[in-house]
């Protein structure tokens, strides 16, 4: 059975704008982004999920270099397990160097060079190196092969659910490598929210300089939207211009995707046009500060009769200014939950419905294990269940 669980009710929400358009009916409704250079283009906020805007989200397409953004929250993964390390060293093989030199966007690396994973992989979102991904891949994974599953393994674990990577940097392998819009937002947000610092430290560079060449990032709003910090751009002949992209302004985090532009011009217009159009059609508010716990879940045969649950983060709910939106948050979860629960075990999900707009869900996790009842429990457990 679902567990439903009523938190908020018509909270009225509304700030007077001069940004938004107005319907036959009389109701304020933010105007449309001019984005028709890119055939598909997803817009979310990242606090809460919510989707802004969104043309072909699950239309399936070759991302290009952008699947270079999967290669490197990989190796953030891996770092934070303790098995890749920023400062380790990796070798150019030999058979790498043949295949991957000069060919595209490029690191040089030289045929002898040990080069270290902080190098590559400021290389791979700086500047794109096709050359790069493949000697982290083999470096940190041993085989490209074995790279590659974990890619795929990974991707499915955050929920990727219309995507596949058959290469580590998106160069041509006849359509092995596709994902969708609503797959690149969901890995963006995921990789930014987990890993922040490195996010910080390796994506949103403005140029690279590597074995005495220095090469200017092409990400189309870093330095040209206010608060932009990456995150990656992508070309091919058969992929078209795409690219996914996140900004953050007071506190406010959105993340972008176009694909299937015509020209690197059209690309950069519908980028710049749909993020600045994301922080000025709607505004936010934080409903729930970082670790707090939201509500409590019933839990059968455990240490504890309850278990609260907490958000991966912050939670901030966009809505469309000039609005008075009804907005309604409630939890769900298949219960009562059953013993033993980790900590940190995701549990249940937050529905955000607010009029007008699509409904979002974010996920819930234990703010506390709960291990099996002991026999005493159990008893108590049940007395205390008949009297309920």
């Amino acid at each position: 059975m679902r567990t439903y669980l009523r938190l908020f009710t018509g909270i009225a929400i509304g700030i007077a704008t001069a940004a938004s358009a107005q319907d036959g009916a009389g109701e304020l409704r933010p105007a449309i982004p001019s984005v028709e250079e890119a055939p598909i283009a997803y817009l979310i906020d990242a606090g809460s999920g919510q989707v802004l805007f969104e043309r072909d989200a699950d239309r399936r397409f070759m991302p290009a270099s952008i699947t270079k953004t999967m290669t490197a929250f990989l190796a953030f993964e891996w770092m934070e397990e303790g098995r890749l390390f920023p400062q380790q060293t990796v070798s150019v093989r030999p058979e790498t160097f043949r295949q991957w030199n000069r060919v595209g966007s490029t690191m040089f690396l030289p045929a002898d060079a040990k080069v270290s994973v902080d190098d590559l992989l400021h290389g791979i979102t700086t500047v794109s190196a096709n050359d790069g991904s493949i000697v982290l891949a083999e470096g940190a994974a041993g085989t490209l092969a074995d790279w590659l599953v974990a890619m795929n393994g990974k991707a499915r674990e955050i929920g990727m659910r219309d995507s596949r990577f058959g290469t580590p940097n998106g160069w041509m392998d006849e359509g092995g490598t596709f994902t969708t819009a609503h797959d690149l937002a969901l890995l963006g947000r995921t990789m930014i929210a987990r890993h922040p610092s490195k996010y910080a430290h390796f994506f949103g560079a403005r140029e690279f300089s590597f074995n005495g060449i220095t090469q200017p990032n092409h990400d189309p709003i870093s330095g040209v939207v206010r608060g932009a910090d990456g995150i990656k751009s992508g070309f091919t002949n058969q992929a078209g211009y795409g690219f996914l992209g996140s900004a953050q302004r007071d506190n406010r985090r959105l993340v972008m995707v176009v694909a299937g532009s015509p020209s690197g011009r059209d690309r950069n217009r519908a980028a710049r046009n749909l993020i600045e159009w994301g922080f000025a059609a709607f505004d936010s508010r934080l409903v729930f500060p970082a670790d707090a716990v939201i509500a409590d879940a019933r839990v059968q045969e455990g240490s504890a009769r309850a278990v609260g649950l907490r958000a991966g983060g912050p939670i901030r709910i966009a809505y469309p200014e000039g609005r008075k939106p009804e907005i309604v948050l409630s939890v769900h979860y298949q219960g009562p939950l059953r013993a033993p629960i980790a900590k940190d075990e995701r549990v249940a999900e937050l529905l955000v419905q607010i009029e007008g707009m699509p409904d979002s869900r974010l996920p819930l996790y234990a703010n506390e294990a709960v291990g099996p009842a002991n026999p005493f429990q159990r008893l108590l457990n049940g007395v205390l269940g008949s009297l309920s």
